[in-house]
This record gives structure tokens, sequence and C-alpha cells, in this order.
């Protein structure tokens, strides 16, 4: 077995000659393991050995008991030791997360603050690689999660990752070396508890061999994840400018989804397999998709962005009565309305068209006319037509954004006769029988 550890250590380049090693031991019987064998091959391989136990105060003497095995062994070894205790109840309760994601993250936040500078080596092993793999395809993740648990990550490494736990056992039982016995790992409360009492002895009624057969799948799946992300590097290098991808969609739908993916992460955006797919399809196709609150991923000429984009607030009202010379309810422009005695239609038609000047019947207002900006459900049934349109639905289509909030309409007792770049109402249209004109001219300043 210590064999199988110094190849699997030398082939994932895990420990170099001089460093510092903190195992983490919880007193079971694979931390142990780890423990006097990293001990064993600390002189060879040229490397300083600690040990780090977190006390997770949740099975009260037994919990104890653990830490002061812990305790023991590192003494009689005479290798460093450490133990932390920390509340993973209350930490749970007050981030509403089970007791088992709890406990990880306790576990890993002391893990990562005593290994500062060294490394870590965790105890996972082979059949957790299995039942890593197999609780990953139930939830449904891609090549990544089904290649189980990487050998090297970070700070992090895994010497027994390729050993067996039953081979974990005769080294124990060969070295005469005892270990506690967690006794929540004996019940089927949690998922993976299930898997390992439950549904592994199944496989293995159909393959004796399945935990060392998988650990060669694990290897090909890894390989051939890596493979991928070494492309999705490429693509990311070649395609991602300033925070912004272009050209990605020529790429392999797996490298897009993959940089999709990643984009989404370093974010810290979430994302499950149907929402990568649908973000697949607005890079293809253009388009934009809510990501989380006001978030969007956008699409559009061979880019693709992330952008928050704000809900819309309704403009506040403005409204004055219309007078004849200037008008003003916006800072930077100027409504002037002049009355014009109608000599000619055709010359005021003409005139019109050149200068954009609008012109109306002025008595063919109804009441009082008011001068405000646009609001919401304005429609107008514009100049020979027969059928009224929705404002906003022009506007979307014609004006720029910037422009949307500055424009001038008004209205009679009977709704709109006038919008700014979009025209009159029909109502108040001149025709033959025309006599006074309301002339209406925007001046903008500047």
């Amino acid at each position: 077995m210590l064999k199988k550890i110094r190849n699997t250590a030398e082939k994932y380049n895990m420990i170099k000659s001089g460093d510092a090693v903190v195992c983490g031991l919880s007193g079971g019987a694979d931390s142990v393991c780890l423990l006097l064998s990293l001990n064993q091959l600390s002189a060879e391989m040229n490397f300083a050995l600690e040990a780090i136990h977190v006390n997770h105060c949740l099975r009260g003497e037994e919990s104890d008991r653990d830490q002061q095995f812990c305790h023991d062994l590192c003494k009689r070894l005479h290798i460093p030791f450490n133990a932390v205790s920390c509340d993973v109840k209350g930490y749970s309760e007050k981030n509403g997360l089970s007791c088992e994601e709890a406990a990880r993250e306790l576990r890993y936040g002391i893990f990562r603050e005593y290994s500062m500078g060294k490394l870590l080596a965790t105890a996972h092993n082979a059949d957790d690689n299995l039942e890593t793999m197999l609780l990953n395809l139930i939830r449904g993740t891609g090549l990544k999660g089904i290649a189980g648990i990487p050998p090297v990550r970070d700070n992090i490494i895994r010497p027994l990752i390729a050993v067996s736990r039953l081979e974990i056992e005769e080294y124990l039982q060969k070295c005469g070396q005892d270990f506690v016995t967690d006794s929540t790992n004996l019940t089927d409360d949690y998922t993976r508890n299930k898997i390992r009492h439950n549904i592994i002895p199944l496989m293995k009624e159909l393959n004796v061999s399945l935990t060392e057969t998988n650990v060669r799948t694990a290897e090909v799946l890894r390989s051939e994840n890596q493979f991928i992300n070494e492309a999705v590097g490429e693509a990311v290098k070649n395609c991602r400018k300033d925070g912004i991808f272009i050209g990605l969609k020529e790429y392999n739908q797996v490298i897009r989804r993959r940089c999709i993916a990643e984009y989404l992460s370093e974010n810290s955006l979430p994302f499950s397999n149907k929402r990568l797919t649908d973000c697949d399809n607005i890079l293809i196709n253009g388009g934009k998709i809510n990501i989380s609150g006001n978030i969007f991923l956008i699409s559009e000429e061979n880019t693709l962005r992330l952008e928050e984009i704000k809900p819309k607030t309704e403009n506040t009202l403005i409204s004055k009565p219309l007078e004849l010379g200037e008008n003003r309810i916006f800072p930077d422009s100027i409504l002037v309305c002049e009355i014009v005695n109608c000599e000619s239609l055709k010359k005021i038609d003409f005139v019109h068209k050149k200068l954009t000047i609008y012109t109306l019947d002025y008595d063919k207002i109804k009441g009082t006319a008011i001068v405000r900006n646009r609001k919401f459900g304005d429609k107008l049934k514009l100049r020979g037509r027969n059928f009224t349109s929705s404002v906003k639905k022009i506007i979307n289509e014609t004006i720029p954004v910037e422009q949307r909030n500055s424009l001038h309409f008004i209205e009679d007792e009977n709704g709109t006769i006038f919008a700014e770049k979009i025209g009159i109402a029909d109502r108040v249209a001149p025709d033959s029988s025309t006599k006074r004109l309301l002339k209406i001219q925007i001046i903008r300043e500047g």
C-alpha cells in the first residue's frame, strides 16, 4: 500500500522535497492510515509532517474521546498536533445549513487557517471517490462532477485516492494500530451513507472489483475533463476581452458551455444544466436571459456579456396648460406653439415635411390642452390611419433609448393629439375646412 501511495504522490506531483504537510486527522481508520503512511514516507520523501483535529462537538463524550485519541497517537509518533473545537449546531442554525454542510464548512475553514503556506493532506480514498461519483451522478452534474474527487486541488492533496477501504483496514491490522469509529457513520441519516450502505453493496454483487475498476474509470474521466479544461482555457484566451466574450459561438458546444459556466462562477452567479443550455441558446441565436436579480446575460453581434439592468421606473408625470409661445417642461428643450391662419393647406404641408414642424387644426382641439411628458398607456390614432397605435411600441421601435424620456406630448379632453417624433392624431388633422392651424415646433438647446 505504501508503494501505491508513493506512486500516487509522484503521479500527481503532490509533495516536493522540503514541503510541510498538515494531515487532517479525525481518528477514524482512513485518517489514521494517512497519518501513519505519511509518517513512514516523510523521511524518504523529505517533508515535514504535522496533524490537525477538528472537534465538531456534536457527539458529547464521543467527540472528546476522538480528540484525546488523536492527541495520544501524535504524541506517541512525535508528530506536532493541534486540535480546534467548533459549534457546528449553532453555525448550521444561524446559516440555514444541514449539520453535515455546516461541519464541512467549519472544518475546511479551520484546515485553511492551519495549512497556510503548507500542504493539507485529507484521507479521501478510492471508496470515498466512488461514493462521490455516484452522488454527483444522482444529482445530475456534468463530467467534472462525475470524475469525482480531484487528487490535488489548490494546496489540498489526497494521497489515498487510489487506495481502497479494505486495503486501509488491512494496513492498520498489520501495523497493530487501532482507531475510533464515528457512530453517525453507522446510520443511514445522510445521503452518502445511504449510497455506502445500500447502493454500493448491490453494485459489488455485479462487479466484485468495483472499487479497483472505478479507480481506473476516474483516472480516464479526470484526464478527459482536463483535456476539455485546456480547450476551454484556450477559448477564453482567444475570446475574452475586458470581461466580454467575442466569437465564442464559433467553438464546440461543450467548450461554449464550460466557458459560460466559468464566467458565471467567477461572478458568483448560480446556474444549472438547464440554465447553461438556455445561455448557450442565446449565445447562438442572440437575446438576453435573466441570471439572478438584475443581472442579465446578453448576446448580440457575436458578443456575450453580463450586464446589470435595473428595473424601469415609471416617469413622474410632468404637465402644464399649453400656451401660445414657449412651453418648457424639460430643462434642455422648448415647445413653441403658434396659431397660423390657413391660407394654403398645400403650403403648410410642404413646410411641415421640410422643417419637421407639426401642424394640427386648432379648432378641433376639445377643451383645455396640456403639454406633458409620456405616460403609461399612451395610445394614438395617427393621421391617415384607421387603427389606434401603442405609443410605447412605436417609441421602442423607432426612437433611441436616451431620447425617450424627454418627448413632448399634447392632449385635450378627449386624449392624446400630438406625440413628438411620432405625429398628430387623425381627429385633429387639417383638412379642406381648416381655418386656423396650430403650428408646433420643438427647439432643443445646444
